[in-house]
């Protein structure tokens, strides 16, 4: 369920990585949780399928164009009415279990704290901006704490799956899942978050980007939501690079987060950032991957570079919550659960996970100073400032 092995700076699933099948200890499937989020606000969310008519599609064939599917996460209102949203519809999680190595039935998808089509909660003018982008062979829920942490305090996020490297379901039951052919380097990535750029100036102009106009109407309150001058991004692995990428090319984005990604593009990322940008390092350091020293060192604006002692490649996403559940019930040894989510305990990479992507966007999208940022914390020992 996690990317482990690099190939062209692509993470690759377990499965795929030398992970043995894992078989279950105990009967019936685990069920997983999510934890709550810290901010004051319910949060909304609501899927949209998008479809990017500038570019082709060769897999689907003639007269068919780019087609993705994004979720929207925002704070919400009146939330009582509405159904919480799965983490991923069961189809998918059975997929994307046995990529990993795991039974098709070992886990039910959990839920999350979003309110299918609740009301966007808008107090102060239009909402903050954040994309998301995920890893090789992964998908747009990989972050969801961290998401939903992010929409718990005020802002509108937009996480996509990219078609042909990720799990994912079209609304007419469409399963995807990642392909060898084509294999979209970040660069297709970064092309595809450009584009669901455009779907957030609709949705702040009013207008609907949803390829079906939506069977439902939107939630009330989204249309005009988006502040278009306090846009940010993140992304986890390849979506780390896509970052930089965006970051180079587009003046939209104001402020990128970087969780572990290697910074490996054709062509190399040489193109001077003057806008802030922060590295949540883990296999990726700068000390071990040029490309990722080559890229800090182009970073001419506000810059960070931080790493949590015993974090592995996905220890900043859900995986570090969710493996350590399923571990007992498959019957993994704690020397197997290691090689999953490393050494950092689950209860404290959460509180980092919310903690400083919530602070670094607050300070360049909401100027919020934080001293999160300004050092290393005694509330944080194993997080490190790395110079």
């Amino acid at each position: 369920m996690i990317g482990t092995a690099l190939a062209v700076g692509v993470a690759l699933p377990v499965g795929a990585a030398g992970h043995p099948p894992v078989a279950r200890a105990t009967p019936g499937p685990t069920r997983l949780t999510l934890p709550v989020p810290t901010g004051p606000y319910p949060v909304g969310t609501v899927q949209l399928h998008v479809v990017d008519r500038s570019r082709p599609d060769p897999v689907a064939g003639p007269g068919r164009y780019r087609e993705l599917m994004t979720s929207v996460w925002y704070p919400a209102r009146d939330v009582g009415r509405h159904p919480l949203a799965r983490w991923m519809s069961p189809a998918v999680l059975r997929a994307y279990l046995t990529s990993g190595g795991f039974e098709a039935e070992a886990a039910v998808t959990p839920l999350t704290v979003g309110h299918q089509g609740a009301p966007v909660r808008r107090t102060d003018g239009p909402l903050p901006v954040v994309v998301f982008s995920h890893g090789a062979h992964d998908h747009r829920a990989d972050t969801t704490i961290v998401v939903q942490e992010l929409a718990s305090h005020g802002y509108l996020v937009v996480t996509v799956d990219h078609t042909y490297d990720a799990f994912g379901e079209f609304p007419d039951g469409r399963l995807i899942v990642p392909l060898d052919d084509p294999a979209l380097v970040p660069s297709d990535f970064a092309a595809d978050i450009r584009f669901v750029l455009d779907c957030v100036e609709d949705l702040a102009a009013g207008r609907n980007p949803d390829a079906e106009h939506h069977p439902q109407p939107l939630p009330a309150g989204l249309r005009g939501a988006p502040d278009l001058r306090r846009i940010g991004m993140f992304g986890w692995s390849k979506g780390g690079t896509a970052t930089a990428l965006v970051m180079n090319d587009d003046q939209r984005v104001r402020a990128g987060l970087s969780l572990d990604g290697p910074m490996q593009a054709q062509p190399p990322l040489t193109t001077d950032v003057d806008r802030p940008f922060m590295l949540m390092t883990a296999r990726f350091t700068r000390a071990a991957e040029p490309s990722v020293a080559e890229f800090w060192s182009h970073l001419r604006g506000w810059r960070l570079n931080i790493r949590a002692d015993g974090a592995v490649h996905s220890s900043y996403g859900d995986n570090q919550v969710l493996i350590p559940q399923l571990a007992k019930d498959v019957g993994m040894s704690d020397e197997e659960l290691r090689g999953w989510i490393g050494t950092l305990d689950p209860a404290r990479a959460l509180r980092i996970q919310r903690a400083y992507p919530l602070a670094f966007f607050d300070l360049h999208l909401r100027g919020r100073r934080c001293r999160l940022l300004d050092g290393p914390s005694a509330t944080f020992p194993e997080v490190k400032f790395i110079a």
